[in-house]
């Protein structure tokens, strides 16, 4: 028979578990199961238990939606997003790095009116927050990567778009109603590179994102145990057996030729001639997406790179990392202002978002969050989410007693730990 108390203790455990500020490990205090690994801070309530939102107006934080993904998306499909790699160290340090820095509250500043615009190689836009590339949407909804570029619009978001969309960039950068910027797999072959820049090229990007941090196989052990759950036969949706197999719905390869390809298409063999050679295929400015020590920002410079974007890939692309929060500050000294420096990984909060800003970057990417928003509700999801990240950015420039994201600098934060 079971008690009031005992109801009222396991709505307290669904609580901890979809609490954004509890590790797994803190849930054997209270009778909980712990994990045989590390504490995980991606925790999602089962499938029909806790009061899960209704609606995307529902949500306090990002963090509201992800528990509804898990219980709209195919198992295997949210281990893909989810998954960090092997021990999912990078992963929480994501999130543990920004514990490190504390803003700095100022008082007696009228910011009754803040700007939150950007400008990004000579391209305005509403928000310092951007919609990082993230592949396959629609493992999430239907409407994938064109939900996400509609709901992007609403919010005047700046959007990079990933190789691995499984819309085109021709149609996303429809459905968004402006350029975005194209986010490169290099790929083992110059020849898919090459069809691969040209192709954004001929799409109007105005930047081409070169993703240098993917260049060996990953132990994404989250998908793979959650795979084990799924149900459904893969087959019917894909075709495992090659590179070319796996990306016949990933629309932005079509007309490419493939063969020869194995693996995941990781590109081992990049280096800086490779990345110098783009140059003469487009007219895109190049930024390098997954740098993240002060000497290759130095090289980057060197090397005539046009930006960097400080990436980990979200604890996907090594694992026993710094986070990028951690090593921002070197980076944007290395740098010393000879181009721009924006950075993702692990962003949820506003305040997240404020405290990159002040130590120097020049835009805050999502990933993981909108993609809980449209599996939770498609592109009112990723609107609503995007719209939670914005207001808490503002209110957190406004305690910092800052009108404007030009007015942040170093002084706004200081580092603790």
């Amino acid at each position: 028979m079971t008690t009031v108390r005992d109801t009222n203790r396991r709505r307290f455990l669904q609580y901890l578990a979809t609490s954004p500020l509890m590790a797994s490990g803190a849930l054997s205090a209270y009778g909980a199961e712990t994990p045989s690994k590390l504490p995980d801070p991606r925790l999602w309530a089962p499938p029909g238990s806790g009061d899960l939102i209704k609606s995307p107006k529902d949500a306090i934080n990002v963090f509201e939606f992800e528990p509804v993904a898990f219980q709209n998306t195919p198992p295997a499909h949210f281990g893909y997003m989810a998954s960090g790699l092997d021990d999912e160290v990078t992963l929480r340090a994501n999130r543990e790095g920004f514990q490190k820095f504390q803003l700095n509250p100022r008082r007696l500043v009228d910011v009754s009116k803040v700007d939150m615009s950007v400008e990004l190689f000579g391209i305005k836009y509403d928000s310092p927050i951007f919609v990082c590339p993230t592949g396959g949407n629609q493992f999430f909804h239907p409407d994938g990567e064109i939900a996400v570029a509609k709901a992007a619009k609403v919010g005047n978001h700046m959007q990079m778009l990933s190789t691995s969309s499984n819309y085109s960039v021709e149609d996303v950068t429809k459905a968004r109603g402006a350029p975005i910027w194209f986010q490169l797999y290099a790929s083992p072959r110059w020849e898919v590179a090459q069809a691969l820049i040209k192709r954004a090229d001929a799409a109007g990007c105005p930047v081409l994102a070169v993703t240098v941090d993917r260049v060996a196989g990953r132990n994404q052990e989250t998908m793979f145990r959650l795979r084990r759950t799924d149900t459904r036969e893969c087959s019917d949706c894909h075709d495992r057996s090659s590179f070319a197999g796996r990306s016949n719905r990933r629309h932005n390869y079509d007309g490419i030729d493939l063969s020869g390809i194995t693996g995941g298409g990781e590109s081992s063999n990049l280096n800086w001639d490779t990345v110098k050679r783009m140059r003469d295929v487009t007219k895109m400015k190049i930024i390098l997406k997954g740098i993240v020590t002060a000497e290759d920002a130095e090289l980057a410079v060197q090397n005539g790179m046009d930006g960097i974007l400080v990436s980990n890939h979200g604890g996907r692309g090594e694992d026993y990392g710094r986070s990028t929060i951690d090593a921002l500050p070197e980076i944007i000294k290395a740098v010393n202002g000879r181009f721009p420096v924006i950075v993702d990984s692990g962003f949820r909060r506003g305040t997240d978002a404020v405290k990159a800003l002040a130590m120097g970057a020049q835009a805050v990417g999502i990933g993981r969050p909108y993609l809980w928003g449209l599996g939770a509700f498609g592109q009112e999801g990723v609107e609503r989410v995007l719209e939670l990240v914005r207001t808490e950015t503002r209110a957190a420039m406004q305690q910092c007693g800052v009108r404007s994201v030009k007015e942040l600098n170093p002084s706004f934060v200081r580092r603790t730990a």
